[in-house]
Parts: structure tokens; C-alpha cells; sequence
């Protein structure tokens, strides 16, 4: 009888643990984006392009951006860099140098103290070269 009653407080005891874990992860900051994935479509040569992703705080803790990385060199970041409240909204603004005539796929990682720590944004569009000016005559 003491086995049972032992091995049903430890169960108890685990349940409860996973009940309290549950309602803290509930607790945290989570994104919620107007769009994950960009698509520029056919992009100029030497024409940067520019998208701003958007983003709602569903979570009842402030979410704080610790880090937005693009992939590569020819891509820069800006983003919100205050906490952003509980039903607030912040932005990750995405800049693409279209330096050289082909199709793209970038990534950009964000890390931030939400459910999700790591959100993964992608740009994709084909950058086509200039028409070669021909001389008039």
C-alpha cells in the first residue's frame, strides 16, 4: 500500500510540475508576423530593395529582440530594439543589395526570449540585369 500511495505522489508530483511548466510557457512572449516569407519578384540590378515584416507581441510578457543576423553580406537589418509590450507590435526592416543579376533565397535568424527563440525570415526575388545601353546615333 505505501508503494501505490509513493508511486502516485511522484506521478502527482510530475503532473503538477508539468502543469505550473505549461502555464509559465503560456506566460511568454510569442511572435506573430504579417508574413514570414518575402518574395521581391524581379528586382533591378543595382537597385537595393527594402521590406518591413511586422509583428504582434500575442504573449503577456514584453518581447525583446536579442538579435536580428541576415545570412549574408548583401542584406542589412534594422529592428525594433525596445521590449515590446503584450499586444503591441514591433518590425524587422529588411534591406537586399541587388548587386548581381540572379535568383536569391536569404535568410534572416531572429533570436528573441519568445516560445520560439529562433524565427527564421526569408527573401526571396530574381535580380535582373540592366538592358545594355545601346548609343544613339
Amino acid at each position: 500500500m505505501k508503494k501505490i500511495l509513493m508511486i502516485c505522489a511522484v506521478v502527482f508530483g510530475f503532473a503538477l510540475t508539468a502543469s505550473v511548466a505549461c502555464a509559465q510557457d503560456s506566460q511568454k512572449a510569442e511572435f506573430k508576423f504579417n508574413e514570414e516569407k518575402h518574395d521581391f519578384g524581379k528586382v533591378p540590378q543595382g537597385t537595393p530593395v527594402t521590406t518591413v515584416f511586422t509583428f504582434t507581441n500575442i504573449g503577456q510578457e514584453p518581447l525583446i529582440l536579442t538579435d536580428v543576423r541576415p545570412t549574408c553580406g548583401c542584406t542589412i537589418a534594422d529592428y525594433t530594439k525596445t521590449p515590446v509590450k503584450s499586444n503591441d507590435s514591433g518590425f524587422i526592416k529588411i534591406t537586399y543589395n541587388a548587386a548581381y543579376a540572379a535568383p536569391f533565397t536569404k535568410t534572416i535568424v531572429v533570436t528573441s526570449n519568445s516560445k520560439t527563440p529562433v524565427k527564421n525570415l526569408i527573401i526571396v526575388g530574381e535580380v535582373v540585369a540592366k538592358p545594355v545601353a545601346t548609343g544613339s546615333k
